[in-house]
């Protein structure tokens, strides 16, 4: 998904002609009159009768193991088109949990309260730059293996539809995008150019490998596309979903094909795959679209291909022979309708139903009124609208995750992902979560499952760190820097394998012997220092300052940060970080630069274990590491960090980069997960950019 400036109600004048000419073409869709649903707030929206209460019991991917067909759209001749799983009606309850932004210890807690709650989907976006970092280097390890994810989805009963992009938005650095991609200085990304489509296809080779033998077998769906072919399994005739459509309607079962249903071994979850994200939002190339259909369909893709745009941009998204889903915030018939012009006799599917937004660094924090989502989510469920709740469970941008938004200004996507979403950031329940639970339930011919009980929250003694390291003295464990006549921006600094830097901080270093008028282009946010004491910022819009008259030469250092890459637009192809062009005083451009990288992996803190820490100064001024030991219990329980006093900075638990905090708000904590907590001590560090706090507080409620 993207920002909803992408949304606006202002419609094209293709809609425009659409919506007016086509009142017949979607005649059939009003909801058909129905009891009242008596939940409170809710009491003039419409109930599927009794007849037509759900029961799924019977459609989950292990009882359903012989299944040879996954979601398929049917377009019975006179009969309201409908979705058919493994040869019965099947409506998609789904919601979104991105298995990359929850600790993995916590994936089983999140799935069995969406299944708890009533939903039988779950739906992920593929990170292409978290699971490829490095060219031809895979990570499906750990937090990021999907398949692992999918597979326990399965043993919860749900099925699983997979985004896999390339380009996935979500908010994430890039929108998914590794940032490699941007040392070509011609690169087109989310095009047929050469250099992309070569990648995607190197990205692909390796992932759909992994993503086949989690759909139907191969043998299997061309034995019972054939026999559809045939005129078996007359579709959409029941009035109860979940009822094997071949029976009960005035004649014998349509006989299968010996052979068609084997036991589901090579077989998983995955019911349908997105081709790439809202395109149509894009929309710069007309061949890349069927170039990734095709793409996926040659490594082995059989389920069912959609794609997901805004109604806006659905005449631009959608291709041949896929089929088009639509995002929106709110039920809108004529987004619907402008659906049945893009795919006429169709079934309906919402890909993304925001329940909430996301927030970014200097914003207000948003919110959705509950009421609001269950209203809309009941006129889907009566008008028989497949959907997909963006957000389910949002989670966290740990580390250096998040993406950002430029509408003028740029502003990165705050650390926390909780999107006001059904669940909260840390898995607790919230309205939105009991009001969909009792409308699932009312609509459920059988009981939903017992609620999970909630993961603990605990608040621990404060913490006053002993031990600081200033930047400068850091520089001697970090590797060799780069020597440089002329800046180097992150992407195509020559390290890690040439895949330059991705993620976190570069500090540019030269020697100068005259003040002026500095200038240069820094992305996206520089302290800029003569020696070790701060002379200013620069940022996109401050590119100028002053540097003081000196008598000998000084060391000038600019420590740039990347705040996050642009995740949506057409600015996703000019997200180059660090130092982009030249450093010059008075017009004269500086030479002579070394260039420290500051990725703040894992193994950059074990090599800080060899450094002379120093005991905490009364004030200390500058970008410095700060060392404290967080005391817990022999259980420890999710817990939030509260840095009251503290400036700018990132937060390290044991290891793990907990992401960014900032004075600027809205966010006022950072999710601390127990998972990633050590009985009774945990080594805590913070990178404090300008001056150091006091006390490192916890808290077992969220400042959002």
């Amino acid at each position: 998904m993207g920002p909803r400036a992408r949304s606006s109600r202002r419609r094209s004048w293709t809609r425009a002609l659409a919506v007016a000419f086509l009142p017949l073409i979607f005649s059939g869709f009003a909801p058909r009159p129905r009891p009242k649903l008596g939940l409170p707030g809710a009491s003039a929206q419409p109930r599927p009768a009794p007849s037509s209460l759900f029961n799924w019991s019977h459609l989950t991917p292990l009882e359903l193991e012989d299944r040879a067909a996954g979601l398929e759209p049917q377009s019975p001749g006179g009969r309201k088109p409908c979705f058919t799983l493994g040869g019965h009606k099947f409506q998609v309850f789904g919601g979104s949990i991105h298995y990359f932004r929850v600790p993995r210890a916590y994936w089983g807690d999140r799935l069995r309260k969406l299944k708890a709650c009533g939903f039988n989907t779950v739906t992920t976006y593929v990170p292409w730059n978290l699971h490829e970092p490095e060219r031809g280097k895979f990570d499906f390890s750990g937090n990021l293996d999907m398949e692992a994810f999918v597979l326990l989805a399965a043993e919860m009963g749900l099925w699983v539809i997979l985004r896999p992009g390339p380009y996935i938005c979500s908010e994430i650095d890039l929108g998914g995008l590794p940032s490699w991609l941007l040392q070509d200085p011609k690169m087109v990304l989310r095009t047929t150019y050469s250099g992309f489509v070569k990648a995607v296809d190197k990205y692909f080779d390796h992932l759909i490998s992994r993503v086949v033998p989690l759909q139907v077998a191969w043998k299997d769906r061309l034995k019972y596309r054939r026999w559809r072919g045939q005129g078996g399994g007359e579709a959409c005739r029941g009035g109860k979903t979940g009822v094997p459509l071949s029976a009960g309607h005035g004649g014998p079962a349509q006989r299968e094909p010996d052979g068609w249903r084997r036991p589901y071994r090579r077989g998983g979850p995955i019911i349908a795959v997105q081709v790439e994200n809202e395109y149509g939002s894009f929309a710069e190339d007309r061949g890349y679209m069927p170039y990734l259909q095709k793409a996926l369909l040659e490594r082995g893709i059989v389920e069912l291909l959609v794609t997901s745009d805004d109604a806006e941009n659905l005449l631009k998204g959608h291709i041949k022979g896929v089929l088009a889903t639509i995002n929106m915030n709110s039920f809108q018939e004529s987004d619907f309708k402008l659906l049945s012009y893009v795919q006429s006799n169709k079934p309906i599917m919402v890909m993304e139903f925001w329940v909430g937004w996301f927030d970014t660094w200097g914003s207000e924090h948003k919110v959705k009124n509950p009421k609001d989502v269950e209203e809309t989510v009941t006129k889907f469920i009566a008008s028989e609208i497949s959907f997909n709740v963006y957000m389910f469970h949002g989670g966290t941008n740990f580390g250096f995750m998040n993406g950002a938004t430029d509408f003028g200004i740029h502003r990165g996507v705050v650390t926390s992902y909780d999107y006001d979403a059904v669940l909260t950031e840390a898995g607790d329940y919230t309205e939105k979560y009991f009001k969909l639970r009792r409308l699932f339930g009312s609509v459920s011919a059988i009981p939903l499952p017992p609620l999970p009980e909630l993961t603990p929250k605990a608040e621990y003694p404060s913490v006053k760190p002993s031990l600081y390291l200033p930047l400068w003295d850091v520089l001697q464990y970090l590797n060799e820097p780069v020597m440089s006549n002329t800046p180097v921006n992150m992407e195509n600094l020559p390290i890690n394998g040439g895949n330059g830097q991705s993620y976190g901080f570069v500090l540019y270093e030269t020697s100068i012997c005259s003040g002026g008028s500095l200038r240069a282009d820094v992305h996206d946010t520089a302290q800029v220092f003569l020696n070790e004491i701060n002379i200013g910022h620069l940022h996109d819009h401050a590119k100028t300052l002053t540097v003081p008259t000196m008598t000998r030469c000084q060391l000038l250092r600019i420590l740039v940060e990347n705040q996050g890459r642009v995740n949506f637009s057409w600015k996703i192809q000019d997200q180059r970080k660090g130092l982009t062009g030249s450093v010059t005083i008075n017009n004269m451009p500086l030479q002579g630069f070394a260039i420290y990288s500051l990725e703040m992996t894992m193994s950059f803190f074990e090599r800080l274990r060899s450094a002379t820490w120093r005991p905490v100064p009364k004030a200390c001024l500058g970008p410095a590491f700060y060392l404290g030991t967080l005391k817990v219990d022999s259980s420890p329980k999710d817990t939030f960090l509260r840095l009251r006093t503290w400036n700018s900075g990132f937060a390290f638990i044991n290891g793990h980069n907990l992401g960014r905090y900032s004075i600027m708000g809205p966010q006022g904590t950072l999710y601390l997960p127990g998972a990633w907590l050590h009985p009774e001590d945990n080594e805590i560090i913070l990178f404090e950019k300008r001056k150091c706090g006091s006390y490192i507080q916890t808290t077992d409620e969220p400042v959002l």
